[in-house]
């Protein structure tokens, strides 16, 4: 008997929570009371859980793994589909999941994925319009095609290299009439100077270089200020210090100048006057050397050797000569050698000289007429002619005097 009613005990309190179980849910939507300490699920039957996940599986599989809600955070990223339709818009798969015993509908699921950039096409081919223009017929040969592999030749740049020394020449032209501002003294004077630094120079043994630099820093200076007699020599010295210091290896000190000058002048009086030249001509020492352009003209001449040192014998002859103050270096150097293949008969002026030199003859005719007349009269000065008439300068000072006697009395 206590068998029996421990039996129809047990089966009371299956039914119960039978009954309790259907009493969540409800027959009629708000008309439903819960027990207390019961959870509200919003009408939502329950649903086996094991049997929904593996449905969902199946259905859902290809799509990557599941993602719980606040639950499986992971760095997995979902797989994508390939597919995309338009760039710039993100491709979205659509999950539609049905469960038919339920009737339960799982919500859409959207996955984004980076736009996908179209192939970059190559470029169409732009064909080029070819216009037929004249062909411009050159006279000249281009001699520096031979120096592309000489790096010192710098070939590539050469000729924009000449056209600016040309263009900044100019600049340092001095004033052809600047002795009518300095009452104390006369060009002989200038001519005496020239003369005696050019046999300092030689003494010295200096590069040629800096024999032109210097006479230009005194032209430059004496255009723009006044100098007595006594302080000429001092702005000679000077300026020959300066263009050794810039163009030498190994320039000469204050000392070896001051020697050379007796001694008229102390060492502070040089470093004064080498300041002050200094600051007058605004520190530009970018002369542009009438020997650079000497040498350019000498590559369609062949470098003759004879021909080279007559003509810088007669560019010295036109630092002598204060008409000559207004020629620019490119011209003195384009006049000289041409006067001095006239001497040596080496032909005519043809169209690589005039190419090279950067003149015609008919603009070289003013700058040798002076050159010329200078040499036809007596010989005033000494250190110049004694300098080229030695033989490691070809003797060509004698050469340059019997040819200019010679043809000055014929014509």
């Amino acid at each position: 008997m206590f068998a029996q009613t421990r039996a129809r005990s047990s089966i009371n309190v299956r039914k119960s929570v039978t009954n309790d179980e259907n009493s969540a849910v409800p027959t009629k939507p708000g008309n439903t009371k819960l027990p207390l300490g019961a959870k509200t699920h919003k009408n939502i039957p329950q649903v086996n859980p094991g049997g929904l996940k593996a449905k969902l599986v199946s259905k859902n599989e290809g799509l990557g793994r599941r993602r719980h809600a606040l639950g499986d955070v992971s760095n997995v990223a979902p797989q994508v589909n390939a597919g995309v339709k338009k760039l710039g818009k993100p491709a979205v798969s659509k999950v539609k999941t049905e469960i038919k015993s339920t009737g339960l509908r799982v919500k859409k699921r959207t996955v984004a994925t980076a736009p996908v950039a179209k192939a970059v096409e190559e470029p169409k081919e732009v064909q080029e319009m070819e216009i037929d223009q004249p062909e411009i017929k050159q006279d000249w040969d281009d001699l520096d095609a031979e120096d592309e592999y000489d790096p010192l030749m710098v070939s590539e740049y050469v000729q924009e290299i000449f056209e600016y020394l040309k263009e900044i020449e100019p600049q340092f032209i001095p004033n052809p009439n600047y002795m009518e501002m300095q009452k104390g003294l006369a060009w002989k004077m200038r001519a005496i100077l020239v003369d005696w630094l050019i046999e300092v120079h030689e003494k010295f043994r200096l590069l040629p270089e800096t024999l032109f630099l210097g006479i230009n820093l005194i032209d430059r200076f004496l255009s723009l200020r006044v100098v007595s007699l006594n302080k000429l020599q001092l702005v000679g010295i000077t300026a020959m210090l300066i263009a050794s210091k810039y163009e030498e290896i190994f320039a000469p000190s204050i000392e070896n100048f001051i020697y050379m000058a007796d001694g008229g002048y102390s060492e502070d009086e040089v470093k004064k006057a080498e300041r002050y030249m200094l600051q007058v001509i605004e520190w530009n020492m970018s002369y542009p050397n009438p020997l650079n352009f000497l040498r350019r003209v000498s590559k369609a001449d062949s470098y003759d050797a004879q021909t080279r040192t007559i003509a810088k014998y007669l560019m010295e002859v036109a630092l002598m000569d204060h008409r000559l103050l207004h020629c620019p270096p490119s011209l003195t150097a384009a006049s000289a050698i041409y006067l001095a293949r006239l001497m040596l008969k080496r032909g005519s002026w043809d169209a690589n000289l005039t190419h090279y030199s950067g003149y015609s003859e008919e603009q070289m005719e003013e700058c040798c007429k002076l050159i010329l007349d200078y040499l036809s009269k007596p010989t005033k000065y000494q250190s110049l002619y004694n300098k080229y008439n030695q033989e490691k300068y070809l003797q060509v000072s004698k050469f340059v005097q019997h040819w200019v006697a010679k043809n000055t009395k014929s014509n």
